[in-house]
C-alpha cells in the first residue's frame, strides 16, 4: 500500500478547500470547498481558458445592466462552475467598496443569493464573503438570520474573532500568512512554524472557540509555507493555494494532529464579549490587525474596480 501523502493524512481531521479561481487546480486536489476573492477572480477572468464566462456574464446581463450587475454574475458563473468540481460549498465575495456599508453588504448579499438561486444552486452552497469590520459583522448576523451562510474575511485579531462568534457567523477565515508578514516586516526577525504570529492567532481562536462551544467554522487562509499548514492541522478547515497543495501532495512525512477540540475544552482562558464601542477600542489597539483589514480592504477594492475596467473594455 502507497505510504499516504500529507495532503491526504491532512484530509482525515482538516476540511481541506481550494484558495484559487483555476478550475484545474481544482480537479487535481479534489478540495471539499472553494474560496474565492476579487483579486483571484480578476486574475482568472484575465485568462483565455475564461474569457468565454466574462463574454457571457456581459451578454446574460443585457445592454442595460450596470457594470456591478455584470460583475455579480460574473461571480456567480465562476461559482457554478467550481460547485461543478467541489462536493461542497463555494465562497463569493461581497464588494469591499461596501466594507463600512451594512444595509449595502446585505442588498449585495441578496443579489448575488438570488443570482445562484435562479441557476438553481441552492444557497446552503454558498458562503457570502464579508470583510471582518463591525458593519460586516452585523450584515452577516442578519443574513445568517436569513439562513444566508457567511465567510467573514480579512480577519486579524481576537475581538473580530469573537464578535463573529457572538453574530452566530457560519465561518471566519483568519489570515495566517498576512499576519507573519507584518510581524516579519515590523520586527525584522524570521519565525519557525510553531512561533508563526498567524499560526498563534488561529490557535488561540480555535481554542476559544471549542472551549465556550461556539458553532461558528474557523479557517485558516492566507498562508506562505506549507509549516504554517502541518501547525494548523485538526483546524475546522484550511484553504490553501495550488502551489503549497502541491507541495503537501508531494510529501509523504507523517503529519499529526495540532488543533484538537478535546484538548481545547480543557484550556484555562475566559470568556469575553464586545458591543460596538468596545470591539472599536480592542480593534484599534491591535496595529497588525488595523492595518492589514484596511491594507486588504483597499487591495480588493482596487481589484473589483480593475474587473470593473475589463468589462468596460469587453462592451466597448
Amino acid at each position: 500500500m502507497s505510504t499516504p501523502t500529507q495532503l491526504d493524512q491532512l484530509k482525515q481531521f482538516t476540511k481541506v478547500v481550494a484558495d484559487t479561481g483555476d478550475f484545474a487546480s481544482m480537479k487535481e486536489y479534489a478540495p471539499q470547498d472553494a474560496t474565492t476573492n476579487p483579486s483571484l477572480i480578476l486574475k482568472a477572468a484575465a485568462l483565455p481558458a475564461y474569457a468565454h464566462l466574462l463574454d457571457q456574464a456581459v451578454k446574460d446581463a443585457g445592454v442595460a445592466a450596470r457594470t456591478d450587475q455584470i460583475i455579480d454574475r460574473l461571480l456567480v458563473l465562476f461559482g457554478q462552475e467550481i460547485l461543478k468540481i467541489v462536493p461542497g460549498r463555494v465562497s463569493t465575495e461581497v464588494d469591499a467598496r461596501l466594507s463600512f456599508d451594512r444595509d449595502g453588504s446585505m442588498a449585495k448579499a441578496r443579489e448575488i443569493i438570488g443570482l445562484y438561486e435562479k441557476a438553481g444552486i441552492p444557497r446552503e452552497r454558498i458562503l457570502i464573503k464579508l470583510a471582518s469590520t463591525w458593519e460586516g459583522i452585523k450584515a452577516a448576523e442578519l443574513l445568517q438570520q436569513e439562513k444566508i451562510n457567511c465567510n467573514l474575511t480579512l480577519l486579524f485579531s481576537f475581538a473580530q474573532a469573537v464578535a463573529c462568534a457572538e453574530a452566530k457567523v457560519q465561518l471566519i477565515s483568519p489570515f495566517v500568512g498576512r499576519i507573519l508578514d507584518w510581524y516579519k516586516k515590523s520586527t525584522g526577525k524570521d519565525y519557525a512554524p510553531a512561533e508563526d504570529p498567524g499560526v498563534k492567532s488561529v490557535t488561540e481562536i480555535y481554542t476559544y472557540y471549542k472551549k465556550f462551544g461556539h458553532a461558528t467554522e474557523v479557517m485558516g487562509a492566507s498562508f506562505r509555507n506549507k509549516g504554517e499548514i502541518t501547525e494548523l492541522a485538526g483546524c475546522d478547515l484550511l484553504t490553501i493555494s495550488p502551489q503549497l497543495l502541491g507541495e503537501l501532495k508531494a510529501s509523504t512525512e507523517p503529519l499529526g494532529r495540532k488543533l484538537d477540540p478535546a484538548k481545547a475544552r480543557t484550556a484555562d482562558i475566559k470568556k469575553v464579549g464586545f458591543d460596538e464601542k468596545g470591539f472599536r477600542f480592542a480593534f484599534n489597539e491591535d496595529a497588525m490587525a488595523t492595518e492589514k483589514t484596511a491594507e486588504g480592504i483597499r487591495v480588493f477594492a482596487a481589484d473589483i474596480v480593475k474587473l470593473e475596467q475589463l468589462i468596460k473594455q469587453k462592451r466597448g
